[in-house]
């Protein structure tokens, strides 16, 4: 089942830290919620208006996706519409037209093919769109041992680099994007932006390559010079209320 993470620490504080940016929030006409749940989420962003003294409905065209149709916002906002499906494969754009922000919060663990549905991500995105994403982090230190848990549905153990490499890979832009991984966070965060390369074979395409089309953040073109692969101690990555997270302090 595809879950959302709704008003809680990882998607709430980072809806508002998006909110304070006015030229973003003004230029999004679609958005899609990937594993949307109960629809927490897909409210928010289904009923933002402007900031301004006399706020005015942005009126976002707002679609949530998910395998059971538990969404009960959908009933009170004429902006939301909803499809039963797999967001995997099988996302259908409204009269044709692409969205600009993808969204998907405490859902893309349990994609059973991440790097396809990436790609099939990819194919429904706008020019330059948003595609934000949140997975629990599975792997901890425990009484100084290594610790892992696996829930139900999930099949993946996801990291920062992992994530990283998977977007590039689907011509994801992660240079510009924004990530996020605090200690004591259990959430990893990445913000990241459709390029104009398309998605690339995962078997064929190496990091060197990945570097060279600028589609990794600027520490990690450092780490696989020095390495020929990324090491995740030695990235430093900005976040969108422009702190810069040090992994090396994880």
């Amino acid at each position: 089942m595809f879950t959302t993470l709704s008003q809680t620490r990882s998607s709430q504080t980072t809806l508002d830290q998006l909110y304070e940016h006015d030229d973003f929030m003004l230029s999004i006409s679609t958005l899609i919620d990937l594993g949307c749940g109960q629809g927490h989420d897909l409210t928010w962003w289904a009923s933002r208006t402007t900031r301004d003294d006399n706020p005015e409905p942005l009126n976002i065209k707002c679609v949530g996706v998910d395998l059971y149709d538990t969404t009960i916002t959908k009933k009170y906002h004429s902006n939301i519409t909803f499809q039963q499906v797999n967001f995997e494969e099988s996302i259908q754009t409204p009269a044709g037209e692409l969205f600009d922000v993808l969204w998907c919060y405490d859902a893309f663990q349990y994609a059973l093919n991440p790097i396809g549905t990436l790609g099939h991500w990819r194919s429904i995105a706008s020019t330059g769109a948003m595609l934000a994403v949140a997975v629990p982090d599975t792997i901890f230190i425990h009484h100084r041992q290594l610790s892992f848990i696996q829930p139900a549905g999930c099949y993946y153990h996801h990291t920062m680099v992992s994530l990283i490499h998977m977007l590039a890979l689907n011509g994801w832009d992660c240079r510009s994007g924004f990530f996020s991984k605090r200690p004591g966070d259990p959430w990893i965060q990445a913000i990241v932006y459709k390029s104009e390369h398309e998605p690339m074979d995962p078997r064929t395409t190496s990091w060197h390559q990945l570097s060279e089309m600028k589609l990794l953040p600027e520490s990690a073109d450092a780490s696989v010079f020095a390495h020929n692969y990324i090491r995740q101690q030695d990235l430093v990555v900005p976040w969108i209320d422009r702190s810069l997270i040090d992994m090396s302090q994880q």
